[in-house]
């Protein structure tokens, strides 16, 4: 068993962790610095995985954060594919699955998010594709020179990212249980709309179904339907929602929720344990809730501010993520609480191609999500934080 002693340890070797390098530099240069992660990768950025990659604008080479020579330049111990087991909040230190033991004097917890499994015979199979990682990333890329069909499950983001980037190639079935793609996120008529962008382009999209049983068959795969329906396939991804990494956290006697409770200046209920990035549910300064939120904005901002608050700058954590997203020639940039729950208006330059959604709450802009219109999240997060209440009638033309 080995022991040893960081001023910084960080849990998480995603763009949470990295980032919270940048930010513990900004204030400290000179302590040092544990990162542990459990791929074989050093941190990367995921957006590409269901996008850019697919369709040759980068190159996987490109989507690391930092080399290796970064990392060492930056005095940080790198551990990879390496799990922590247990973490000790009085003792302050961090053990790995292997017994090693690491002491701390500030731990961060960047520890993401874990893909949501099917729970229906052969949900488990092998070859079955929870896509979440690059390792995902190069094993579905490695079998579509060779395949010819694919089922994706899930009508999501990762869900519908994925199957607007097979289509290139493959023969692509969309199956998830909702009314329309993207639910949560879309109004019902831009979601039939974007919707019929996926079959206009060959994309059989099974909506209203989920699977009851995937089987081996043929090399390939045989997937029933609680439609009764059945579904041939050479591959086989299921991008069901996510759920937050939570048990070390909890081991550790710390606060969880829907994720792990952090206050504003991103401390969980230890003063000297933090937490960032997809797992952290905290206080939305500007919509004045908690929220946990899993795109890479908030990731990139949240873990370096929680570095530099490690690193003592008591900065409060007031920044409104963004989020982004490409489903074929249909792209947006979106803003705040972005859910189809709420009250929306549209205001359309062209009809479900290019205009601006606006999400409302007793009159008061809550989210705002732009459709092929670009650079303007600074607008929709001044307008979320004004927090005023709207007539449709003030919001037309406001945002173009």
């Amino acid at each position: 068993m080995k022991k040893h002693a960081f001023t910084y340890v960080i849990v998480g070797g995603g763009l949470s962790g990295a980032s919270a390098v940048e930010g513990i530099r900004e204030r400290d240069a000179t302590g040092s610095i544990l990162l542990i992660g459990d791929e074989k990768h050093l941190p990367y950025n995921r957006p590409p995985l269901s996008k850019q990659l697919w369709f040759g604008k980068t190159r996987v080479e490109d989507i690391f954060i930092h080399d290796q020579d970064y990392y060492r330049q930056q005095g940080v111990t790198v551990l990879s594919t390496a799990r922590a087991a247990k973490v000790d909040p009085e003792g302050k230190t961090l053990t790995l699955d292997n017994g090693d033991n690491y002491r701390f004097d500030k731990l961060l917890l960047a520890t993401g998010v874990s893909p949501r499994k099917l729970s229906i015979p052969g949900g488990d199979l092998d070859g079955v594709c929870y896509f979440r990682n690059l390792d995902d990333y190069e094993r579905i890329q490695a079998r579509v020179a060779t395949a010819e069909s694919a089922l994706v499950i899930g009508g999501g983001f990762i869900g519908s990212e994925l199957a607007a980037a097979l289509n290139t190639n493959l023969h692509v079935t969309l199956l998830f249980p909702s009314a329309y793609i993207c639910n949560r996120v879309f109004p019902k008529l831009l979601g039939l709309a974007v919707q019929r962008k996926f079959q206009e382009r060959g994309v059989r999209v099974l909506d209203s179904e989920m699977p009851t049983s995937i089987a081996r068959s043929n090399g390939g795969f045989v997937t029933l339907t609680t439609g009764g329906k059945q579904i041939l396939s050479d591959l086989v991804i299921v991008g069901v929602g996510t759920e937050p990494n939570v048990h070390l956290a909890q081991v550790a006697g710390l606060e969880v929720g829907d994720g792990i409770v952090v206050d504003e200046y991103l401390r969980t209920s230890h003063p000297d344990i933090y937490a960032a990035g997809d797992v952290a549910f905290f206080p939305h300064a500007a919509l004045g809730q908690r929220m946990r939120i899993e795109h890479w904005d908030n990731a990139l901002n949240q873990g370096k501010w929680a570095g530099r608050n490690m690193a003592g700058a008591e900065e409060v954590f007031d920044y409104q993520p963004f989020f982004f997203s490409d489903l074929f020639e249909f792209g947006y940039e979106a803003t705040g609480e972005v859910s189809s729950k709420l009250d929306t208006f549209a205001d359309w330059k062209k009809e479900f191609e290019t205009g601006v959604v606006y999400y409302l709450a007793d009159g008061k802009v809550r989210g705002v999500m732009m459709c092929n219109v670009w650079d303007k999240v600074d607008a929709a997060r001044e307008l979320i934080r004004k927090g005023e209440t709207v007539s449709h009638e003030s919001l037309l033309g406001l945002i173009r």
